[in-house]
């Protein structure tokens, strides 16, 4: 139920996460602009309201769009959402940032079920206009639902939740929130609350008085301030004493609320000195009618006072250094008392814990055990181009009668989308896929096609506890772009000496060249690409290809084939085919797709390898309809 708990609470602050710097510049123009900011200036003033009404609540809901619905969500869930701030009355009625939340990943939904309706049915020579269209009609009629109906119904709660949070203000009882926020912020679901609940309601208020004190519930560094200075003086384990003074630093400047939690890991009592100490500073908020123009990201003391009023800054720095005191004189008789409890073993705790309501497992976790809950397998490499979308195909092919229930597709490491599973990665980019997708069971492996940790997976999602229910039939992802690449006889270059690696990457990138794919600097990016992480896919096979940083060099999507029959030296890896790739968007996937499934019959692979017929690897590439 808390993983659960997490995971929803997870999905909604990633909404808002990456647009935390549009709200703090919305922040800083409200603190400074408005009548009673630092510089009142009525034209600059009337930026906030637009910025609050549209800007906000569109970035948001393009950004849940696309974590459902890749780039098409996102478009659909900017259009969605304007029928919810139309519905509502633009910058006359409340603002629709929890109606984005809700908007975006429904429209992300809608076209991403229509592209799986239309995989393999879109009619030759038709595939722009489909999409082009389908985004335009399904998006209006989304946007039409917002405006009579998800923006009303939305409206209405937030108004509701409004009101309950002036209730609470008006009657002294905004304080008690401190008896769930604290603890929950240990149990690592803090931005959850923050971000999924507090900046929306929040936003309103701000739009109404100007400030919120919403903003300041969670983001206050005076609680873990007033634990980490008890354990600096008081604690009896040296360790532990002596990393109190950096850990302060980091909590207090950095605004990183995480480095107070071990300590309160070690002796759990202690949650008592910053529920208490945080009650404290929000009674005193709640009686002095304070509030932040916006959201103190991170939670440090110097964006808590920036993001104060001109008027209010005395008042906010004391609600810290009331929350800081209370939060130590409780914290120390019990830091006392507690003895020598070690710090290492409540860290090494705090990232159990943390995996745990992130929904995925430590770096040494034990394998999956319950495969029934694993419904979307990503294959992530550096670009999202080539290793993985083969990889992808081939263990799709491979478990799609055991598994039909799956979803196997392929992406970039830094473009995981949230609701991914399982991540499949080469070691190397391991980092950046845990940090992406944290969520996720991660599988680090040498190469796509022929590794045992594939095998390993396989065999796990197909064990009999694994078994599909009978009534799913969720079609398997393939790329969204439907639109052909073909290759032609005088992409395939056959019987070619052996050469070093770095020379048949050129000759492909020249192949590529000569082709009108791409220019000339584009084989520098697959030179560069190959330095970051191999190419070399296993079975035989390299896909040399740029980064995703000089995608501009390509002009048109395009594949060669070079085959080698003795073999290039790939990292101690013998490759006796390199496929070449140049992709615009995901042009080239259907074909890379087809090339995986030809690699499937050994026997035709070891004919690839050494044949001297053209027109024999062209028929084993070409596309079956």
């Amino acid at each position: 139920m808390k993983n659960s708990i997490a995971k929803f609470g997870k999905f909604l602050s990633a909404m808002v996460m990456p647009n935390i710097g549009a709200f703090i510049a919305w922040g800083f123009i409200t603190a400074l602009f408005i009548e009673k900011g630092w510089l009142p200036n009525a034209n600059l003033a009337s930026i906030q309201p637009y910025m609050l009404t549209y800007l906000l609540p569109i970035l948001i809901a393009a950004q849940g769009g696309k974590m459902v619905g890749g780039d098409r969500g996102r478009v659909m869930g900017a259009i969605a959402v304007m029928g919810c701030i139309a519905g509502v009355g633009g910058t006359e009625g409340q603002t629709m940032l929890m109606g984005a939340m809700i908007m975006g990943p429904l429209a992300g939904l809608v076209i991403k079920k229509f592209d799986q309706v239309m995989d393999g049915r879109m009619p030759a020579g038709f595939e722009m206009l489909i999409n082009n269209f389908s985004v335009g009609i399904l998006g209006m009629v989304m946007a039409i639902l917002g405006y009579y109906a998800i923006g009303p119904v939305m409206s209405a709660i937030l108004a509701f939740l409004s009101a309950g949070v002036n209730l609470l203000v008006q009657h002294s009882l905004l304080p008690l929130v401190s008896i769930f926020l604290e603890p929950a912020k240990v149990l690592f679901l803090n931005n959850a609350i923050n971000h999924g609940v507090f900046t929306p309601i929040g936003a309103e208020q701000v739009a109404e008085a100007g400030k919120s004190i919403m903003y300041m519930l969670e983001t206050n560094p005076g609680p873990g301030l007033g634990v980490l200075v008890a354990y600096w003086l008081f604690s009896k384990d040296r360790t532990t004493k002596d990393s109190a003074p950096g850990a302060i630093i980091i909590h207090l400047f950095g605004g990183i609320h995480e480095i107070y939690f071990p300590y309160i890991l070690m002796n759990p009592m202690v949650i008592i000195a910053p529920i208490v100490g945080n009650a404290c500073a929000i009674f005193f908020f709640s009686i002095m009618n304070a509030g932040l123009n916006g959201p103190a990201a991170p939670g440090s003391i110097i964006a808590f006072l920036m993001m104060s009023p001109r008027d209010s800054i005395l008042v906010s720095l004391i609600g810290v250094i009331l929350a800081a005191a209370v939060s130590f004189v409780i914290a120390s008789p019990i830091v006392k008392m507690a003895g020598t409890k070690n710090l290492e073993d409540a860290q090494n705790k705090m990232q159990e814990m943390k995996a745990q309501a992130k929904g995925t497992a430590a770096p040494s976790a034990a394998p999956l055990t319950d495969c029934t809950a694993v419904k979307k397998v990503i294959f992530a490499c550096d670009a999202g181009m080539g290793s993985s979308a083969m990889g992808a195909t081939k263990f799709r092919n491979r478990i799609k009668a055991q598994r039909p229930d799956l979803t196997i597709t392929n992406t970039s490491v830094d473009n995981i989308p949230a609701d991914a599973d399982i991540v499949v990665c080469q070691q190397v980019l391991a980092d950046r896929a845990r940090a992406c997708a944290p969520q996720a069971h991660l599988v680090a492996i040498g190469n796509f096609l022929a590794d045992p940790g594939l095998d390993e997976l396989y065999h796990t999602l197909t064990a009999e506890q694994a078994a599909p229910a009978p009534q799913t039939n969720a079609p398997q992802a393939a790329p969204e772009s439907k639109k052909r690449t073909t290759i032609t006889a005088d992409c395939v270059k056959l019987g070619l000496p052996s050469v070093s690696k770095e020379d048949a990457i050129r000759a492909a990138g020249r192949l590529l060249v000569e082709q009108g794919c791409v220019d000339e600097a584009y084989i520098d990016s697959m030179l560069e690409r190959e330095r970051l992480v191999t190419t070399y896919m296993g079975m035989g096979i390299a896909i040399p290809h740029g980064t995703t940083a000089q995608k501009a060099r390509v002009k048109r999507s395009g594949i060669v084939m070079l085959q080698y029959p003795d073999g290039i030296d790939f990292g101690g890896e013998k490759a006796q085919l390199v496929f070449g790739i140049a992709g615009v968007g995901d042009e080239h996937i259907d074909l890379l797709s087809n090339i995986c499934t030809a690699l499937e019959d050994e026997s035709v692979l070891s004919q690839l390898k050494s044949t001297k017929d053209v027109s024999f690897v062209l028929k084993c590439l070409e596309f079956q309809d």
